[in-house]
């Protein structure tokens, strides 16, 4: 099938309809971008059949603008071939399945440490040093130690690295690893390949979602940083889920992954520095809260619902009032704990004094911490970041408003590696919206 023009009528459709919900109780028409078995791209619209698989708390709205390029689908940890993928299994799960082989839990918790700790993370068999023969045959027999292929890494001016990982169906994502010279090292993990969301200020979201990633997908992007740059910046120490896709749309693999991350007998990272941010899915929110220890980031970004209506469509089916005193009431069970709420900061858009009195009002009574994000342009990008000068008048007013405020400006930007700025949309991309006549003018846009 020849891939279509611009003015075939599955794109047409998609400019009418640019988000489409993905829900176990009315599937809807989705686009669905995929490969004959000749190598060719094709695109057909088909209604997709109840999935099992899908999390039942996952219910996006069906009538506002987020877009899913694919059937989203939420991979489990099936086989790589006939061989399981280890890094899909939390330990209990691994302990099990080394059982169900005739071997001993001890060889279990053996395996597990050459795959996630002792600096060692083993992606073949002839590293597992010190298993024994027998075991490190079944292994070879029926495991699979690695979920991602190495495809490129790109080094920006201030050190910066981005990963590109290949999966198994030749899809792409991206993973960033940020140093600091505070001794702290980060690495950006993605959730998913593309974005159903369509933030308007995010290049990811331009990709549309192609499909969640694995639990093991996910793991294994942050041992393989830690292979791979251990050498040259040494351990890396904080995670967050703040790459390609939203975290929440894909929970149950998230909080596995993330979960399979803090884990003490390996990579153990401190659950307060592994952080899931969210777009504002408040039933998965709850959820998340319900089940992980691991740190909470709110990607925030305006003050006003027809302000985040505009720049992140998920906001018109969760308002900010319902998102906000969601955390509100849930935060009261947890002790000792903040919400990171992100604001990416948008010349003329969200970053007057109204809207920094306006956020100083919205977080009263909730437990966090305010990060002012720099905004990164990309293509086709609508948006200018604020200057620095708007963006300390901003601080200083949260600040004096009783917020702990931090900032954070671009890192790896001239790779194409800092915050909303990763992936790589194609030919097909989501439709932007329609431009609110008020900020027509800071966006030199008629339109």
């Amino acid at each position: 099938m020849a891939f279509p023009s611009p003015a075939s009528p599955a794109l047409r459709y998609a400019s009418r309809h640019p988000l489409f919900s993905f829900t176990c109780l009315k599937p809807p028409n989705l686009i669905s971008l995929a490969s004959s078995s000749h190598g060719r791209r094709s695109i057909s619209i088909s209604t997709p059949s109840c999935c099992s698989s899908a999390s039942p708390l996952l219910s996006l709205p069906q009538n506002d603008h987020l877009l899913e390029f694919g059937r989203g689908e939420i991979h489990q940890n099936l086989p790589k071939g006939s061989k399981v993928l280890l890094k899909g299994m939390n330990y209990g799960e691994l302990q099990e399945w080394v059982q169900s082989h005739g071997f001993r839990p001890g060889q279990a918790l053996m395996l597990w440490k050459r795959l996630y700790g002792d600096n060692i993370w083993a992606h073949v068999i002839d590293e597992l040093e010190g298993l024994n023969k027998d075991f490190k045959k079944m292994l070879s027999e029926h495991a699979e130690l690695r979920a991602l292929s190495l495809k490129d890494v790109r080094t920006a001016s201030d050190g910066t690295r981005k990963i590109l990982f290949e999966l198994d169906d030749g899809l792409v994502i991206e993973t960033v690893v940020i140093p600091c010279d505070r001794g702290r090292t980060t690495v950006c993990v993605s959730s998913q390949v593309g974005c159903a969301m369509n933030c308007q200020f995010c290049y990811t979201g331009r990709m549309g979602l192609r499909r969640h990633l694995t639990a093991a997908e996910i793991v294994e992007q942050a041992v393989y940083a830690r292979r791979l740059l251990f050498p040259d910046i040494g351990s890396i120490t904080n995670v967050v889920f703040m790459g390609m896709g939203e975290p929440f749309h894909n929970i149950e693999n998230v909080i596995k992954a993330a979960d399979i991350m803090v884990d003490e007998q390996g990579l153990h990272f401190s659950p307060r520095k592994v952080t899931v941010s969210t777009s504002g899915l408040v039933p998965q929110l709850k959820h998340f809260l319900h089940e992980s220890n691991c740190a909470l980031a709110v990607s925030l970004n305006a003050t006003t619902d027809e302000v985040r209506n505009w720049i992140m469509p998920i906001n018109r089916k969760y308002k900010i009032n319902l998102l906000l005193e969601t955390l509100r009431e849930e935060l009261k069970l947890k002790n000792n704990y903040k919400v990171l709420f992100e604001y990416v900061m948008l010349a003329g858009i969200n970053d007057s004094i109204e809207d920094a009195n306006r956020l100083i009002d919205l977080v009263k009574g909730i437990p966090c911490k305010i990060n002012l994000i720099s905004f990164n342009p990309h293509s086709g990008s609508q948006f200018k970041p604020s200057s620095d000068e708007r963006m300390i008048e901003f601080r200083n007013v949260l600040a004096k408003g009783g917020c702990i405020v931090f900032m954070r400006f671009s890192r790896g930007d001239d790779q194409m590696a800092a915050c909303g700025q990763l992936g790589n949309p194609g030919s097909i991309q989501a439709s932007l919206l329609r431009v609110p006549e008020q900020f027509r003018v800071a966006l030199n846009t008629g339109t």
